[in-house]
């Protein structure tokens, strides 16, 4: 049997692949390193586990609504209204199984076969890959260390023809680590206000993330919130990954579609994980604190020891947990017979010789260029950047 073209088109997630491979070397007994998850090594909090204890004995164990419970949904509300002035109800949210599944919702309730999704590179996989599976062609705007991998306005004027249907813009971004200001965001702003047919996902899910400077939500501009959908989640902020609670803020006629959607393939998310996520928004702010500093040195250890390595260069990482170097300049350089000559050839050689586990470029659209989480300790990072340095030496 031959199975659906769209899957047959669709690539498997390579940071999804790095973490099998890595599981792969570990059962043979390798003491392998993996930078390559987007998964912090935190736990979630207790008070977030305390309301789960307390969902269950509550017996939240029948089917939720299909849209979220509603002291969820006032949870979120009150997130997004403190973020952008703009206080939404309960007809504009949608909660469903992680962020992933927010933007597949979205996309396909929007995209028909030949529409047009300006796509900014370097882009967080799965948004290539959602876009295929509803058949829209990608517009990619490119980006580079030399404009701190943002897009400008001037480039997202240009790219809007009267084929595009959706803008997907991540901030801050993964795998980048990019963080827009006010101004930037107020500049895109404008040009997507004067293209009104034009949708645009801003994925805000590394909001609390931000070490250098404020974070803006794109909210903040009122004359695009007809055409916005804001996407966030508890995963990254509150280390609730493994916990599939994801969320959206979008105009009541999307969110209408996106819910029908959900109730045919999901319905609702997990009872127990939604009275979580109430809890995780309801509090933890000297929690979240906290832990972003941690996060801050982390990222300034990482640094410091890139800036150790030869022809790397890198743009130091302003928000989330991913810094984004060029190493291409050990492209075409060998190990014995075998010549490096893509960055994805690069991981494996680390992953082989190194017992290091980065994700290419290529993933996200980036040839040249590697992701290295610093979601890990700050010892395991040193260990870490020790084998890829030493390996790196021996091309």
């Amino acid at each position: 049997m031959k199975l659906a073209d769209r899957i047959e088109r669709m690539e498997e997630s390579k940071t999804i692949l790095m973490a099998r491979l890595t599981r792969e070397l570990r059962a043979q007994g390798k003491d392998v390193i993996t930078l390559s998850l987007g998964d912090l090594d935190f736990n979630t909090p207790d008070y977030i586990k305390q309301a789960a204890h307390k969902a269950i004995d509550d017996n939240y164990s029948h089917y939720p609504p299909v849209e979220g419970y509603t002291d969820l949904l006032d949870a979120i509300i009150e997130k997004f209204y403190h973020q952008t002035g703009f206080r939404y109800n309960h007809k504009n949210i949608l909660v469903s199984n992680g962020a992933k599944h927010t933007l597949a919702n979205v996309i396909l309730a929007l995209i028909n076969p030949g529409d047009e999704v300006i796509l900014p590179v370097p882009y967080w996989v799965t948004y290539n890959e959602l876009i295929n599976l509803a058949g829209g062609e990608q517009v990619y705007l490119r980006t580079g260390l030399e404009q701190d991998f943002k897009i400008t306005a001037q480039q997202l004027e240009q790219a809007i023809t009267e084929r595009t249907k959706l803008i997907m813009l991540n901030n801050p971004g993964n795998p980048t680590g990019a963080v827009y200001s006010r101004e930037e965001l107020e500049q895109i702003a404008q040009v997507i206000a004067r293209h009104k047919n034009v949708m645009v996902i801003s994925d805000e899910v590394y909001d609390e993330l931000v070490f250098d400077g404020e974070f803006v939500s794109l909210g903040v501009f009122p004359d695009i919130r007809d055409q916005l959908i804001l996407v966030n989640g508890v995963s990254k902020t509150y280390a609730m990954t493994g916990w599939r609670v994801g969320f959206m803020a979008a105009p009541e006629w999307l969110t209408a579609a996106c819910k029908k959607l959900q109730g045919q393939m999901t319905s609702g998310v997990n009872a127990i994980a939604q009275k979580a996520a109430a809890a995780a928004l309801a509090g933890g702010e000297e929690i979240i604190k906290q832990r972003r500093e941690m996060l801050r040195r982390r990222r300034d250890v990482i640094v410091q020891l890139l800036h150790k390595i030869e022809g790397v260069k890198f743009m130091p990482t302003r928000g989330s947990f991913y810094i984004f170097p060029d190493f291409s300049s050990y492209l075409g350089r060998s190990n014995g017979d075998k010549i490096i000559e893509t960055t994805t050839d690069l991981a494996l050689y680390l992953l082989e010789t190194a017992n290091v586990a980065l994700v290419a470029g290529e993933a996200f659209g980036a040839q040249g260029f590697m992701r290295l989480s610093f979601a890990v300790d700050e010892d395991i990072i040193v260990k870490a950047m020790a084998r890829v340095r030493e390996a790196l030496e021996r091309l």
